[in-house]
């Protein structure tokens, strides 16, 4: 059965890319943070109110939270793959919510480079790919920032020919 859903989502006989493990890091760094940040504010407020008990029982359910969030990520990042085909890109996330986005490079108007303040610390980037549908737009988080713009200019550059015929 696994094999059956991992070729619907993931064609075979392409050469899917993987993203950078490092993402990984990035996200469950932002996430520890803001754990920790929103964590630290409730049960200091519940202690400051008396509740001790409940103060704990926070701390307890956000340590259960970033020991099933950290595993999540883990997994998330390993599904992440893309593949560059002759018309279109094939961008396929997720783990129990299994997603697949094909979009056709004659429908990209816009391919953006971005990497935020954690991405940048870790060395990695993320194209994002815009299309007149909102649905279909696709972005590939987790490229090394040189890789990232070779991929943002072939996109560009596949896209611009596909669409000159239009």
């Amino acid at each position: 059965m696994a094999g059956k859903s991992d070729s619907t989502f993931a064609p075979p006989g392409e050469e899917w890319r993987p993203i950078s493990p490092k993402l990984a890091v990035v996200r469950r760094l932002v996430m520890l943070f803001w754990l920790i940040v929103i964590t630290a504010a409730v049960a200091i407020a519940f202690s400051v109110g008396g509740y001790a008990v409940v103060a704990g029982a926070v701390v307890a359910l956000a340590v259960i939270i970033v020991i099933w969030q950290w595993w999540l990520i883990g997994r998330q990042v390993k599904v992440y793959r893309y593949v560059e085909r002759e018309e279109d890109l094939l961008v396929t996330s997720g783990i129990l919510f299994r997603r697949l986005v094909i979009v056709p490079y004659g429908r990209m108007q816009l391919v953006d480079l971005v990497a935020g303040p954690f991405e940048r610390m870790a060395g990695l980037a993320s194209v994002q790919l815009h299309t007149a549908a909102a649905t279909t737009d696709a972005k590939i988080p987790g490229l090394v920032p040189s890789d990232a713009a070779q991929l943002r200019d072939r996109l560009a550059a596949r896209g611009e020919q596909r669409s000159a015929g239009i």
